[in-house]
């Protein structure tokens, strides 16, 4: 395996990302913590089950845990108290009415949780969470990236950052963006229930197929755990669907929880049996599911006519509990003089670990 910020051309760093979704405030030991070395590490949403208070600080120890200087974090449906409005309305709407002090203990006054992702030690851990929109870095290894970021997904339900899913949502991906981090996924990818429905967002599918980023990363459907690497028709639709752009006969299934998992339909004795079993057990040691698109790499990605889709849902079921993150490997563009002065004389921010953010909605 290689190490990560590896230049791979006068242009491009290879760039080492861990990815996490749902952890849903799971307690995990320090020996399990993925110790791996990485520029990025990336959280999909779903950070507690109940939007506790307590549950986000869990949540937050694992992330200051990790080996990396940016860590990037997006809210998900169960983190409604991060949607502040959502938050005043079920608690106003709340029968009985709840006590205050009750709700301030449980779950923080109104915006308190957002608070804790500004405290100085989340900020020095390298922590940044980042609401819907663009937003620009440049990288601690001399990279840039553009990331699109939403929370929002589609339902009927009362959680927070949902939308009706007949009214839908707009996506506003910007051409030439790297990596879109968004809680749920787009339909036709990944988005599989255990009843077979497709329960990603086709308004979704449409922006990601439009601007094709190099990565899409998600989680929020846990059965859909997996990775794909996408190769899209040369003309997108004009309105995309993943029937109609998605060229299969290029595209390559990384892993599905299907070929992951060692079940009784598995013959004890076969060496493909025996591998599933070797890859459960390492879903309860702090291990991920590695997977590079490098140039070089056996499947490179091929920038503007592929995209990795990455469901990263970390939670699992009664029977296999801890489904793996992953690291994954990608190119991203070099910084150039230019990207520094250009962000430079915008006033952004400039920390310690020498990460430059820009930020806009």
């Amino acid at each position: 395996m290689t190490t990560p910020s590896t230049l791979v051309s006068d242009s491009h760093i290879r760039t080492r990302f861990l990815i996490f979704s749902d952890t849903h405030g799971m307690k995990f030991s320090p020996e399990n913590y993925p110790h791996h070395p990485v520029d990025v590490a990336i959280h999909c949403g779903d950070l507690t089950e109940e939007s506790k208070i307590a549950e986000f600080r869990i949540s937050l120890n694992l992330l200051k845990s990790l080996n990396a200087s940016l860590k990037l974090v997006i809210a998900g449906n169960h983190d409604f108290t991060l949607d502040i409005p959502t938050f005043k309305r079920k608690v106003a709407e709340a029968e009985p009415s709840l006590e205050p002090d009750l709700v301030a203990k449980e779950y923080g006054t109104f915006g308190e949780v957002r608070g804790l992702f500004k405290e100085e030690e989340a900020k020095n851990a390298g922590i940044v969470f980042l609401d819907e929109g663009t937003h620009r870095f440049v990288l601690k290894n001399g990279a840039t990236l553009t990331v699109y970021a939403s929370p929002y997904t589609p339902s009927l339900g009362d959680w927070g950052f949902q939308y009706h899913p007949e009214k839908g949502h707009t996506f506003s991906i910007q051409d030439g963006t790297d990596i879109v981090i968004t809680h749920g996924p787009p339909k036709g990818i990944m988005d599989l229930t255990h009843s077979r429905e497709r329960a990603g967002c086709p308004d979704l599918f449409a922006a990601v197929a439009r601007a094709c980023p190099r990565l899409h990363c998600f989680g929020h459907i846990h059965e859909g755990w997996g990775a794909k690497l996408v190769t899209w028709r040369e003309k997108i639709s004009e309105i995309p669907s993943h029937f109609a752009d998605i060229d299969n006969d290029k595209s390559v299934v990384i892993e599905t929880l299907r070929g992951f998992r060692y079940s009784k339909v598995d013959e004890d004795k076969t060496e493909a049996a025996s591998e599933k079993q070797n890859k459960t057990r390492l879903c309860t040691e702090g291990i991920c599911r590695y997977t590079s698109h490098c140039i070089g790499d056996h499947n490179q990605l091929l920038g503007g006519s592929q995209t990795l889709f990455v469901n990263a849902a970390t939670q699992g079921d009664e029977e296999y509990p801890v489904q793996l993150p992953w690291l994954v490997n990608i190119e991203l563009p070099k910084a150039t003089i230019d990207d520094y002065d250009r962000d430079l004389a915008r006033s952004v921010t400039v920390s310690s670990m020498g990460k430059i953010t820009k930020e806009s909605t």
